[in-house]
């Protein structure tokens, strides 16, 4: 029997995607199983979850480096030395160069918590709050030489409503997430996606 896909999930937070892949991995949903944390962050306790579910966590400190493409060659030294098939960011704070991406192309997730193409960057939900727009979203896409860009795996709207604060929406869109990324790693690893220029569509 073949042995399952590897992941790698790159984290700079609390890590609740991990979380939400680590849990769908033991359940067997996940086609894959997550085999490397890194975090970015000494304090994250996205590394302590990958400690509990017995998963492989590293630090790879930027401040460690003497510039960014040193940094990114000790994350790919750990990533190319454990035969990973997948790389998902999971609130990975940090924007990977076009070397980078250029060496995992079209093997790197992101999950953003808007529907791109609207409201990129790190404050999408607030963002969308102080814009009054009525849905918002979750994203997951393939990424690529440009911040929060590139072709869409899969996307889910997520409605805005009257009162909500930042902290409220960020509680739905979170359940949303965590259902929506196991189901893009499944569809990344069924063969079915084709790329073609920045789409993506299923075969």
């Amino acid at each position: 029997m073949a042995a399952a896909p590897r992941l790698a999930v790159l984290c700079s937070g609390q890590g609740t995607n991990l979380q939400a892949l680590l849990d769908a991995a033991k359940a067997g949903r996940l086609g894959a199983s997550v085999a490397l944390v890194i975090s970015d962050r000494k304090g994250a306790f996205a590394l302590t979850r990958a400690t509990r579910a017995k998963v492989e966590a590293c630090i790879v400190d930027r401040a460690a480096y003497p510039d960014k493409p040193a940094f990114e060659q000790a994350l790919w030294d750990l990533i190319d030395a454990r035969n990973i098939r997948l790389i998902c960011l999971a609130g990975f704070m940090r924007v990977l160069s076009p070397a980078f991406v250029r060496r995992y192309a079209n093997r790197i997730l992101n999950i953003h918590p808007s529907l791109l193409p609207a409201f990129p960057g790190a404050h999408a939900l607030r963002d969308a709050l102080a814009w009054g727009a009525k849905v918002t979203g979750v994203t997951i896409h393939l990424v690529d030489d440009e911040v929060d860009h590139g072709p869409i795996v899969l996307q889910e709207a997520v409605r805005i409503m009257p009162g909500d604060t930042e902290a409220k929406l960020l509680a739905r869109v979170h359940r949303v997430e965590h259902q929506l990324y196991p189901k893009a790693v499944r569809l990344m690893l069924s063969g079915k996606v084709r790329v073609a220029g920045r789409l993506t569509r299923a075969a």
